[in-house]
């Protein structure tokens, strides 16, 4: 028996490669993680090639419509108000100008129009604003994501009628690390709200991210949580850790490029028709590790040399090595 066989269930049928589960078990998952490299890829860039053209990336851009002064303490993000990042506060933005970015980023080739607001959640009051700037971003005919915090079902409903296409609301890390990081919500607010936009007809988009001093079993268990979610994101982003100056996670140590690649692999491999997308820490990552990514099952970016106070490589340079590598951003 194979390294790749001894992972799979008893009765696994070679039809079933590429076969959407939610009962996958962390033994699994812990197994998919164990496989030698070159075997790992292997298999997640043949679970890729059913569903996906392996040479398309989706390209979305995200802009941080309302900046800083978060009240949540998440340890890795600089716009926590418990934080000293030197970051101002801002206020949210006008309709009329999230509409301009927006515009910018479609003559700029993205396909997904993302809006990020730093709150624990979102007032009634500024959600009047946010479906004004959906609709906008709608009539362009881009699709449209926000991540606003956490949603009250009625909260989602408003945006779904407002046209929204996704939303985020990250899992970050596994169910037992989630105290280390967080301790102005709990796993459960996170599970809450993706249940009140799943409900609403949004589809999801929901990932993590590493490199935050987690064990290779949290990230073993953040890759079981989001695939036994009852239904797969439709997005799910996988982050690098970006240390900023004044979060409680600065200095933490750096994740082995290699472990980065291997949970890009095994998401695409137990959630395999999602969109997999790269997305913070790319900065810092090489072209090659990049490239090792899109091998590995990644098929989605963030485009712009921002991602809401973070550097992202500019587009030149993602341009520069979509051209390298003969990929292609991918269609409408």
């Amino acid at each position: 028996m194979t390294v790749a066989a001894q992972v799979l269930p008893r009765d696994f049928k070679v039809h079933d490669v590429g076969a959407v589960r939610s009962d996958w078990t962390r033994e699994e998952i812990r197994a998919l993680f164990a496989l030698p490299f070159p075997e790992l890829l292997f298999q997640a860039a043949t679970v890729h090639r059913i569903h996906f053209d392996p040479r398309e990336v989706q390209v979305s851009t995200l802009l941080s419509i309302k900046t800083g002064g978060c009240p949540e303490d998440c340890g890795y993000c600089p716009q926590s108000a418990h934080h000293d990042t030197k970051l101002p506060a801002e206020k949210l933005m006008e309709v009329e100008k999230v509409l301009a970015e927006a515009r910018a980023a479609k003559d700029s080739g993205a396909t997904r129009f993302c809006m990020g607001a730093a709150w624990r959640s979102p007032k009634d009051r500024d959600l009047d604003a946010v479906c004004a700037m959906v609709e906008g971003v709608k009539a362009m005919g881009l699709e449209s994501c926000a991540t606003l915090g956490m949603l009250t079902p009625d909260q989602a409903q408003r945006l779904k009628r407002s046209g929204l296409d996704y939303y985020n609301h990250n899992l970050d890390t596994s169910p037992e690390f989630y105290g280390n990081i967080i301790s102005t919500r709990i796993y459960a607010d996170r599970l809450n709200t993706l249940s009140s936009v799943r409900e609403a007809g949004i589809n999801v988009c929901c990932g993590g991210i590493v490199g935050m001093g987690e064990s290779a079993e949290d990230r073993v268990g953040m890759i079981h949580a989001l695939a036994t979610l009852p239904s797969h994101p439709e997005s799910v982003p996988i982050n690098m850790l970006v240390q900023v100056e004044g979060t409680p996670l600065k200095g933490a140590a750096k994740l082995d490029q290699f472990d980065f690649v291997r949970t890009v692999a095994v998401a695409r491999i137990t959630m395999p028709k999602s969109m997999v997308r790269l997305s913070a820490g790319r900065e810092e990552m090489s072209d090659e590790t990049q490239a090792l990514c899109f091998i590995a099952g990644a098929n989605s970016i963030f485009y712009g040399a921002k991602l809401l106070t973070t550097p992202n490589p500019g587009e030149d340079h993602d341009q520069a090595l979509f051209q390298r590598l003969g990929m292609v951003p991918m269609p409408v």
